[in-house]
């Protein structure tokens, strides 16, 4: 067998060399690759970092229901869904008949309670001139006393001689006995007048007729009686669109039950739920632009982060995770952030209650707090109405107006807390029922 022949270097010298193309190809790739990562790298370090985004986020306002604060039967139903309403416009409206009837009862209780206690302020004085009268029989039955002693005197010094008989001797006593009894009888008149006048003042002192406690007592079933009539018509607590309208005309309905319900679409929020690892740097006040699927990237809007949740959504759920019963598994919680929507913007491009929502919070200012620390300045103010209050109002008015039936003065204006004169309104204000074409009165 002949021995493998080495190459010499001579034939290695001659051997073709490698496909340059494909190396200057695959260098190439390697290339674009490193600067594609770099270029990733940088994005991310310098402007990806400083987002923190999410599509899991919903518009979130308040649902305000309307339940009759009295039970009645439904008369009229004067707003619908989707119908916009202002505060105070009634909206639903329960038969008054019953309320009406225990208003009057009320009224003319009120009535008699002034009327009783005028009397017990005019007793005042009537008792003191009797005090007067009896302290003047009580004058009068001394200078009897005196008069039928000075006889009784005269006689007993006459009986010794014979001018005086017997018989006119002792008549002389008896009339001696009838005036000092008269006195007796006139002393225990003063005192039981005194006694008489103290009790009665008793019930008026440090008072007047319209701070006596008869009618502040009565003046106050007016005032319960007042409010209930008046809430036999249900007005919108807030500005919003009607909602949810479950009642019906000639329902029978109970105190507390839901019959619709008014979205105040001006002061909607967002919800968006992060992530927990996206918490990190998440603060409040900073800036969020949010897209609202319903009008698409055209329209953006611009948010406020306002606050952080306490907990996230499994913590608060109806059937909390039981994660301590070893049928564990570790999923990625969230945590709602709430973030401020600008005015301007909701009322160019309305939002719905629930509707989806996409958000980007810019991190890069890291400067405010991961939790508030007070209310937000903002809160009050949406959360409070008048509405209630002027029922409260209209009632004192009634109340002003029956005192001064009773006390003579009806003609006189009531006066009001600011010293201007109010008119009192009628115990119940009658509104036409709307009608809109709907069915619905």
């Amino acid at each position: 067998m002949n021995a493998p022949q080495a190459k010499t270097p001579a034939a290695e010298a001659a051997a073709p060399a490698g496909n340059p193309r494909r190396r200057k190809a695959l260098s190439a790739i390697a290339l674009i690759v490193v600067i594609a990562g770099a270029g990733w790298g940088a994005y991310e370090y310098l402007v990806a970092s400083h987002y923190e985004s999410t599509d899991n986020a919903y518009v979130q306002g308040n649902v305000i229901q309307i339940t009759p604060q009295v039970g009645g039967t439904v008369m009229a139903i004067m707003a619908d869904d989707t119908d916009f309403v202002k505060a105070g416009q009634p909206l639903v409206r329960l038969d008054p008949a019953d309320a009406r009837v225990a208003l009057a009862q009320a009224e003319a209780n009120l009535a008699q309670s002034v009327r009783q206690a005028r009397t017990l302020y005019a007793n005042n004085g009537s008792l003191a001139a009797q005090i007067t009268l009896r302290q003047a029989d009580v004058a009068k039955a001394k200078a009897d006393i005196a008069r039928a002693n000075d006889d009784l005197n005269r006689r007993m010094a006459l009986s010794g001689n014979g001018a005086v008989s017997k018989e006119e001797l002792n008549h002389a006593r008896t009339q001696l006995d009838n005036a000092k009894s008269a006195l007796a009888a006139a002393e225990a008149g003063v005192t039981a007048a005194r006694e008489q006048l103290a009790s009665n003042k008793a019930m008026t002192d440090g008072t007047r007729v319209e701070e006596h406690p008869t009618v502040l007592a009565a003046a106050a079933k007016v005032r319960e009686a007042y409010l209930a009539a008046q809430r036999s018509d249900m007005p919108a607590p807030v500005d919003g669109y009607v909602a949810k309208r479950t009642v019906q005309l000639g329902q029978r309905v109970a105190a507390g039950t839901p019959m619709m319900s008014v979205v105040p679409l001006n002061q909607v929020w967002v919800d968006a739920n992060f992530k927990e690892v996206q918490l990190r740097n998440i603060r409040i006040g900073q800036p969020v632009k949010l897209v609202a699927d319903v009008y698409g990237k055209k329209v953006e809007y611009k948010g406020t982060v306002q606050g952080l949740g306490v907990g996230t959504g499994a913590a608060f759920a109806l059937l909390p995770a039981q994660n301590a019963t070893g049928n564990w598994i570790k999923v990625v919680q969230r945590v709602p952030v709430r973030i401020a929507l600008d005015p301007q913007q909701l009322q160019q491009n309305p939002l719905r209650v629930g509707l989806s929502m996409d958000a980007e919070i810019d991190v890069s200012r890291k400067d405010g707090k991961m939790l508030a620390d007070a209310p937000r300045a903002d809160a009050a103010a949406l959360s409070q109405t008048e509405v209630y209050q002027r029922l409260d109002e209209g009632a004192e008015a009634e109340v002003k107006r029956v005192i001064a039936a009773n006390l003579g003065r009806a003609d006189r204006a009531l006066a009001s807390p600011s010293g201007k004169s109010v008119t009192a309104p009628p115990a119940l204000a009658k509104a036409p029922p709307s009608h809109d074409g709907s069915g619905v009165e």
